[in-house]
């Protein structure tokens, strides 16, 4: 799908990746950015693009901001705390939004929608897992509120003519994130230089994608794929390390503290210890991962690190 001169609306825009998403697609594009500003902040929305505050749960908020002159939905909001406090509101609020998100869409007439997935659809797979792993088993309410809306997405690309790309990412890491382990670790060693605190028992494994990346591989996928259903991964081809993550963020910032470990292989109940995606479908497309783990992760905590303060 072209990409230029086109309205677009992207629901979670303030939030880490829809505002660098908005910046990527406002030059060329009418971005209206939709969002409640529960987590995301209207100061992350880029000049050039309009902020409609939203409820994306609520059918006449979504009407709002989703008119008949709209040529594509990138549906990014969510509820994305793991350690959410009321698991079940969390799974029963995301599928709302992306059931009213999608019905609006075939309603006006949409295009095509964009919906970002989550490698945690997969559970605990086999390593590189690609799109076509098979079964699905999440292991947490996060991750089955992921599956759920894939199925809705898929219902509304085969059912109702709506085009649609979902995307399974790896964790996503850059400037304005917090709440995650590279910030994490970076507000610890402010509030503490010589101690952090590590959950689980740092030898968790993932694979790590920076933002701007991450936001290059979801245009080029859009661009670029054109079956009604088209599901990618996003990543990048390694992996790193809990331990890894804290050696990188405490080298950037000149410390070097004692570790200490709450214990058990997972950071959170529902934590997968061990990911890491294929991205040869990616790759066939034509876009391949830029940089390892180690180095989006370096490029990460070096903006946060300028960012916190």
């Amino acid at each position: 799908m072209q990409l230029t001169d086109r309205r677009v609306v992207i629901t979670g825009g303030a939030g880490l990746i829809g505002s660098h998403l908005a910046g990527r697609l406002a030059p060329d594009n009418e971005v209206i950015v939709a969002d409640d500003l529960s987590k995301g902040k209207a100061d992350r929305v880029p000049d050039g693009a309009d902020l409609v505050v939203a409820d994306v749960k609520d059918p006449d908020d979504v009407a709002d901001a989703v008119t008949g002159d709209t040529d594509l939905v990138f549906h990014l909001a969510a509820y994305t705390d793991t350690n959410h406090a009321e698991p079940r509101r969390m799974f029963e609020e995301n599928t709302a939004m992306t059931y009213t998100v999608l019905q609006r869409a075939e309603e006006v007439g949409v295009d095509g929608v964009a919906f970002t997935s989550s490698s945690t659809v997969y559970g605990e797979a086999p390593r590189p897992t690609p799109e076509d792993y098979a079964p699905l088993e999440p292991i947490s309410e996060y991750g089955a509120s992921k599956l759920a809306d894939e199925g809705l997405v898929s219902t509304y690309a085969h059912a109702h003519g709506l085009q649609a790309w979902t995307f399974r990412f790896a964790n996503i890491v850059g400037p304005g994130q917090r709440g995650n382990v590279i910030p994490d670790f970076v507000e610890k060693l402010r509030d503490d230089p010589e101690h952090l605190t590590i959950l689980g028992d740092g030898r968790q494994e993932k694979s790590y994608l920076h933002v701007e990346d991450c936001v290059d591989a979801i245009c080029h996928v859009v661009a670029h794929a054109d079956a009604p259903l088209n599901t990618y991964n996003l990543g990048s081809r390694t992996t790193t390390s809990v331990n890894r993550i804290a050696d990188i963020v405490t080298e950037e910032m000149g410390l070097d503290p004692d570790y200490a470990y709450t214990g058990g292989d997972r950071g959170w109940t529902g934590d997968v210890p061990k990911m890491r995606l294929s991205v040869e479908k990616l790759s066939a497309l034509g876009w391949e991962p830029p940089e390892s783990s180690d180095d989006a992760v370096r490029r990460a905590a070096r903006q946060l690190i300028d960012e916190i303060g």
